[in-house]
This record gives C-alpha cells, sequence and structure tokens, in this order.
C-alpha cells in the first residue's frame, strides 16, 4: 500500500501498536536523542513526542527502527519480499517468450507507477504550500542538537533536491544539516556523494545553486533518498516502485525545483557557488564515533512552506543498533536481486549492524570454480557504494551469512592466511577513522569458503585487553597471544572494551582497522590489533571521540522516565 502522506503512516503505526505518544514537554537539546536512543536500543516503538520545548511542531522518531516498521514503511510484510519483487523484475525468462509476457503482464503497470507526476495544473495549494513563510525562521523548528560534542542543531532526515545544470532529472539524497542561523544551514555534500558531484556542476559555472529540502515526506520516499542508486536515476523512481503509485510532485515557490507535494515542510533556497565554506561539525555520526568537522557549503533559506498542521520528522544515529541500521537492512535486501544479477555465484548478503555499512560485509557464494570467492569480492569493490567496503568475508552457501557464529568458524577452519587473505587498497568511505588517508585505505577480503582437498584448519581466536600506553602495544599484545597453544587469530582491543560483548567486539573491530597497517601473519597465523591508534602509528589524522551522553542528560532522563510513560 502508498501511503498519502506522513500522517498515514503514523496512524498506521498507531494502529498496529507500533507507536508511542509522549506527552510531557522536552528538550530537543539531549534529552529526546537520549530517550530515542535508549528505546532504540531496546527494540522499542516509534515516538511522537508531543511538545517539544522551544517548538510548536510535534516531532516523529523512530519511525523505521524495526524489521517490521521498515517492511511496513514500504508496504510489504517482510523486506525480503520486496528483494523478492524485484528479483521477478529483473528475470528475464519473464520477457523472452509471449507465453511468459502474457503470464507476467499483470504485474507490468507497476512498471508504469515508478514515473513521478509533476502536478502542472494546482486549482488548490499542496499540502507542502498551505502555508508560506517569506521570512524564515529555522528556530521555530524542533531541530535536534543530538550529542554533547556536536556543533549545534543538526537537521537529520532532510530530503535534499538538486540538479545539474540545465538538467531535468533531479536527484535527491539525504544529507545531515547543521543549523548556523536563523536562514541558513551547512550542507554536508562530503565527497564520493551526487550531492557534491552536482554542487562542483554548479561551481565550475558559478553563480547560485537552487536547493529544495523536504522534510517529513512519506516512508517510502524517506528510504529513496537513502538509497544506492546509479548517478543520474531519480530516486522517485524507486519510491514510485516500492509504493505502486507515482510520486506526486509540485514546483517550488520560489525555484524551478520540484517536491513531493505531501511534505510536511519544505525549505526552498540556494548555494551560492562563490561564497567561501563554513564550519561544519564535529557529529556524533552512525559509526559510534564523532565525525570531525570540516569545510562545507553554507545553504540559504529564503523560504519555508509547510502544511497547517505538520509533523517534524527525525532521527538520531551512533553506535548500533539505532534506528539507521534498518533502512540500511531495507537496502541490503532490495538490492541484492541485483548484485546476484551481476554476480552469479552470489547466493546471500549480510551488512552486519555492528559494520555501520560501509565497514563490513559477509556474503555467500557458490564455489563453481576456483577463486569464485575472489571474483564476487573483487567485483563488489568495483561497484557503486560497495567499493567503499573495508572488509568482505566470503562463505559457502550453506552458511548462513547473518550468524555470526558460523561465520567466525569458517574463518578460523577455511581461511589460510597465506592463500586467502586478500588486501586491496582503495577508496573508503569519508567517515572512516582508521586509515592513514582521508577516503584511501587497505581493504580486505577473506575467502573462508571450503576448498577441495583442504583439511579444514584446526584454532581458535583469543582476545586481548591492552591497556595501552606506546605505539605498537596492540600488535605486540596480539602477537604474543599466537604463542598459546591452539590460538590461530589473536585480536588486541583496547581494556576498556566488555570482552564478553560480542557485539561492541566486532564493531571496535570493524572500525579500528586498517588491514594493510594492523594485520600481521606470523606462521601462518592472525595478530590483529583492533585498538585506537596513537600518532607515532602513522595517523595524519585526530583519532575521533566515542559518542557517548552526558552523565547529567542521562540522570534527567532516568529521572524522568515514568513521565514519559514508560
Amino acid at each position: 500500500m502508498a501511503y498519502r502522506d506522513l500522517q498515514a503512516f503514523i496512524a498506521a503505526l498507531e494502529k498496529r501498536g507500533e507507536l508511542m505518544r509522549i506527552s510531557a514537554p522536552v528538550s530537543p537539546i539531549l534529552e529526546i536523542t537520549e530517550i530515542a536512543g535508549r528505546v532504540m536500543k531496546r527494540g522499542g516503538p516509534a515516538l511522537l513526542f508531543e511538545r517539544v520545548e522551544g517548538s510548536d511542531f510535534p516531532l516523529l522518531i523512530n519511525a523505521m527502527g524495526s524489521d517490521a516498521r521498515m517492511a511496513l514503511a514500504l508496504g510489504a510484510e517482510s523486506l525480503d519480499e520486496i528483494g523478492g519483487d524485484v528479483a521477478r523484475y529483473l528475470d528475464f525468462g519473464n520477457y523472452t517468450s509471449l507465453g511468459n509476457l502474457v503470464r507476467f503482464a499483470p504485474r507490468l503497470p507497476r512498471l508504469a507507477a515508478c514515473f513521478p507526476h509533476r502536478r502542472r495544473l494546482r486549482l488548490t495549494r499542496p499540502p507542502c504550500q498551505q502555508v508560506i513563510e517569506r521570512e524564515p525562521d529555522l528556530s521555530a523548528l524542533p531541530v535536534l542538537h543530538c550529542w554533547p560534542q556536536d556543533g549545534g542543531r543538526f537537521f537529520t532526515l532532510p530530503l535534499v533536491f538538486t540538479k545539474l545544470p540545465g538538467a531535468r532529472t533531479q536527484n535527491c539524497g539525504m544529507y545531515r544539516m547543521q543549523v548556523l542561523d536563523k536562514t541558513s544551514t551547512a550542507m554536508h555534500w562530503h565527497k564520493h556523494k551526487d550531492g557534491s558531484a552536482i554542487y562542483e556542476a554548479w561551481r565550475a559555472r558559478g553563480g547560485k545553486m537552487p536547493v529544495a529540502v523536504a522534510l517529513g515526506c512519506g516512508p517510502e520516499i524517506t528510504y529513496a533518498a537513502t538509497a544506492p542508486l546509479p548517478p543520474g536515476l531519480d530516486e522517485m523512481l524507486l519510491a514510485g516502485f516500492l509504493r505502486r503509485r507515482p510520486v506526486a510532485l509540485t514546483k517550488c515557490v520560489s525555484s524551478d525545483l520540484w517536491v513531493p507535494r505531501d511534505a510536511q515542510f519544505v525549505l526552498e533556497g540556494y548555494v551560492d557557488t562563490e561564497e567561501p565554506p563554513v564550519w561544519e561539525g564535529p557529529f556524533g555520526d552512525h559509526t559510534g564515533y564523532y565525525s570531525l568537522a570540516d569545510w562545507y557549503p553554507r545553504f540559504h533559506v529564503t523560504c519555508v512552506t509547510r502544511r497547517r498542521n505538520p509533523v517534524y520528522p527525525a532521527t538520531v544515529v551512533g553506535r548500533p543498533p539505532m534506528e539507521d541500521c534498518y533502512l540500511a537492512k531495507a537496502t541490503e535486501r532490495i538490492f541484492l536481486p541485483v548484485l546476484k544479477l551481476q554476480m552469479p555465484q552470489l547466493c546471500d548478503l549480510c551488512l552486519p549492524f555492528e559494520g555501520v555499512f560501509h565497514n563490513c560485509a559477509v556474503v555467500s557464494v557458490r564455489n563453481d570454480f576456483p577463486g569464485a570467492a575472489r571474483t564476487v569480492m573483487n567485483a563488489m569493490w568495483g561497484m557503486g557504494q560497495m567499493r567503499y567496503t573495508k572488509l568482505i568475508v566470503a562463505v559457502d552457501a550453506s552458511v548462513d551469512p547473518r550468524d555470526t557464529g558460523a561465520v567466525l568458524a569458517a574463518v578460523l577452519q577455511n581461511a589460510d592466511p597465506a592463500s586467502d587473505y586478500l588486501l586491496s587498497d582503495g577508496p573508503l568511505d569519508a567517515l572512516d577513522h582508521s586509515s592513514d588517508r582521508a577516503l584511501y585505505g587497505a581493504r580486505l577480503g577473506v575467502d573462508a569458503t571450503a576448498k577441495p582437498g583442504v583439511t579444514p584448519r584446526p584454532g581458535r581466536y583469543a582476545l586481548l585487553p591492552v591497556q595501552k600506553r606506546a605505539p605498537g602495544d596492540g600488535r605486540e599484545a596480539a602477537l604474543a597471544a599466537l604463542e598459546a597453544e591452539g590460538v590461530s587469530f589473536a585480536v588486541a582491543l583496547d581494556d576498556t572494551v566488555d570482552l564478553a560483548d560480542r557485539s561492541e567486539v566486532l564493531w571496535r573491530v570493524f572500525n579500528n582497522i586498517d588491514a594493510g597497517r594492523d594485520l600481521v601473519v606470523k606462521d601462518g597465523k592472525i595478530a590483529l590489533d583492533a585498538t585506537k591508534k596513537l600518532p607515532g602509528e602513522g595517523l595524519t589524522r585526530p583519532w575521533p571521540d566515542d559518542i557517548t551522553m552526558s552523565p547529567e542528560m542521562a540522570a534527567r532522563v532516568d529521572a524522568r522516565w515514568e513521565e514519559y510513560g514508560f
């Protein structure tokens, strides 16, 4: 089913018992983050804060923060159901004979629903323009200050619409926006993102680049803005496919950009490409660490349009699991058929929450020929957003890539460091902090599939807490642990890590290693240094702080927990 607007999705959540209303007054400065973060990590419901201090607008958060709500958002019983739909449309067998085409014909109208509808004839104002504010004031919105070290308040679910100079096709991406004052924000267009490429095209031309930001669209549209589509492909096509109905667009009041007519708010304005960039950040990011401050373009808001009674959408990110993990899960299941079409040996894919989207992927493959796993890994590193994946582990088709224990066992038994560990330097995500260089570093592929005629290797792994005082302490501790009988894989971690918490261990390993620097092979065994790196270990950038809430705010939320209604 397609949701008419965000209010319809809220009603669907409430009907299913998936939404909790909080009528107690709450602050957008840290307090909502602490409440929502606790609920997210416990698998709790969507939250609708009805009284946000300093604003007249209610705030919705965690609306897509579970498998069930993510599937509901996309109009399906499960995310695998959507992946199955995609697979059927990609099955060329449905189009290669008249009989098959006739049988598949009832599904074809759904493809026509993909194309967005630009409503040029307007007898009444579209919902997103029921109120037009020519003198905008961003301080009227309940924008969150998420974490103590954040540089300010951030829009965290903005749908940013832009287009190349002279183009008709638009791009819609989700980029955080730090509020600078009542009429401007920073625009976090970092390298590798379509928004950055479009900005550079406008900068080469010079002048002002029109930008429109939609807040609070239907959930299918919001998801589509996060999807890893090829450059030049309109995200509204994917939204239409998911909705089974075209996305209705309306023209902005002050520019020729088109936005979803059922949005709650629209911020219209421009980026002056000849204006100096502004200092943006830090920001508590989805990696669980603060991303460092840097220079980014300034977005000038010249007009705000909205509904008469809008709901402001938000999310908070941090150490997983958080709400954004389920958007990544949707991408994993929806785009798996696309990957399988290009890599026939690929059976399944898991992006572990601890890998924060770009740090780890586990794939199951069919070993149809020698090197099949390596073929899949190399193909993934050459494909779209997958090229930034820092670690890829390949297991046999019989192994569930979501079963962490089974995957670890396969690595220990089947992966020979001499032949099954593949190092490949290449681009990394802008948020990776472990590499000696920004945006570039070592990527590791591990072929943990069983090899014909090769006896599984005996061995176990060891986790070492290290109180690090000097460069190299982590590496030396891991190497020393290999001397213990039966240990074939040793991992050094900071002594602040709870070694009994497998999720935390994996999160630290995926975030903190650069395989070219931190992985050592000795006598057919692996030593891995997953500690925080010191300046003397080759770093050219500051190591970011972990994201943690202030003790004062945590205590405040403890004291008010029952008042919120929990």
